[in-house]
């Protein structure tokens, strides 16, 4: 069923556009002559007759009545010239990273260093900036892009409380490829080694881990995927084994060792990013030139990691005094490593035993009634770590697999079975 809404005064406002608009089609029709009877013609439809001949007049000057433009001759408010051509050029030069938020930084810093203060000169606001870009056709629009209000992000603390490990694939000269480990630090973003490796086993991967730790020392956990360079290949079966990849980082620093859930890449969300992000700015420094081995693609992305750990503006992490991910880890209080838990603002770690019965149990709000979860009685007597982000569990086993997830209600003591892992 179809409903008609007619708003107050609508209809009235359409019969005058009509007349007016047989009014000019008339006057077109007549060549600006109009009828013999002015005064008569505009009585019998209602028109003035000063309105009737600024019409005839703009039809007989110009061949048709077209509506002339209402815009303002004097905007004091808006954007000046000079600012609209930083903005211009900034969307040239900071190309790949030329969004809004990208020009807004730069704008800014290029104000503190012209004094633009002094010359009555303001930075626009990240929407002024965006319908400039609009308006001078320099934007690409994507209305089907999800808006970042409708993440929930989850990020370490401190700096070394994670780093995040994954290889990606980068094509050589001649059709060849070669394999690049990147870890990233999960709190401030920091990329803290890039390692390029003819193909992705467990010796490239603790070299990448080498490097990582000689550049910006060892983190208490380490989040990898569940690929053959970092779990045991029996993982699904037995979790109770240990990979030799996270048997080397316990053995020499200490740091442990956690597993992504199967088949679920947004876990390592912040290194999948960064693949892309490496991938594009490699393209822009050397467009339709690819490396021509392994060494060179590694000089390329030493020379990329540094602009982006100590020049490019992180939008996950920029707030005031910080714009860099190396800004980020230098302005953190403390910093994490082996032997001390991750510590979290808005998410907990905990540490419990599986009673006989197969469950856990986990504290209420305000020392108020715990929350119970089962983990089967398989599991019995088994040290599991339960990582709480408010409502959220996911609970790991000793050799960091996941073992499963679950989110709780809490209006509720006992919370049921806990989801499994994928396998």
């Amino acid at each position: 069923m179809c409903r008609l809404i007619i708003v107050k005064g609508a209809p009235m406002a359409g019969k005058r556009q009509a007349k007016m608009r047989l009014m000019d089609a008339m006057l077109e029709a007549t060549q600006g002559q109009g009828p013999g009877n002015i005064a008569e013609w505009c009585r019998v439809n209602g028109i003035e007759p000063r309105t009737f001949h600024r019409h005839r007049a703009r039809v007989q000057a110009e061949g048709s009545w077209t509506p002339r433009s209402r815009r303002p001759h004097c905007s004091p408010a808006a954007t000046p010239p000079v600012v609209i051509a930083v903005i211009r050029e900034l969307r040239e030069t900071l190309a790949p990273d030329h969004g809004a938020d990208s020009i807004r930084d730069g704008l800014q810093v290029r104000a503190a260093e012209q004094g633009w203060a002094g010359q009555g000169l303001t930075v626009p606001s990240r929407a002024t900036i965006n319908r400039i870009l609009d308006r001078e056709g320099l934007l690409t629009k994507n209305p089907a892009k999800r808006p970042k209000s409708s993440y929930r992000r989850f990020v370490y603390a401190r700096p070394r409380d994670c780093y995040q490990i994954d290889a990606t694939i980068h094509p050589l000269a001649g059709g060849a490829h070669a394999v690049a480990f990147d870890v990233i630090d999960d709190h401030s973003r920091v990329w803290v080694a890039s390692y390029v490796a003819d193909a992705e086993t467990i010796t490239a991967a603790i070299a990448a881990m080498s490097a990582a730790v000689q550049a910006w020392g060892a983190p208490g956990l380490v989040l990898a995927d569940n690929g053959s360079a970092f779990a045991h290949p029996r993982r699904s079966r037995d979790h109770t084994r240990l990979g030799a990849f996270a048997a080397t980082l316990r053995e020499r620093w200490g740091t442990v060792v956690i597993h992504s859930s199967p088949y679920h890449p947004q876990t390592l969300g912040k290194n999948e990013r960064l693949h892309q992000t490496a991938k594009k700015l490699l393209v822009h420094r050397w467009p339709d030139d690819p490396p021509l081995d392994a060494t060179e693609l590694a000089a390329r992305l030493d020379q990329v990691r540094e602009f982006y750990n100590q020049h490019r503006r992180h939008s996950a992490i920029a707030r005031a005094g910080v714009r860099t991910p190396a800004q980020a880890w230098t302005a953190a209080p403390a910093h994490g490593g082996p032997g001390d838990l991750p510590r979290q603002h808005d998410a907990t770690v905990a540490r419990r035993k599986v009673a006989t019965n197969g469950a856990v149990t986990l504290a209420g709000a305000n020392r108020g009634p715990g929350h119970s979860v089962s983990l089967g009685r398989a599991l019995a007597g088994l040290t599991v770590t339960i990582l709480r982000d408010g409502d959220h569990i996911t609970v790991y086993n000793a050799e960091g697999d996941v073992l499963g997830h679950h989110h709780l209600d809490l209006t509720k003591r006992y919370q049921g079975p806990l989801t499994r892992a994928a396998a």
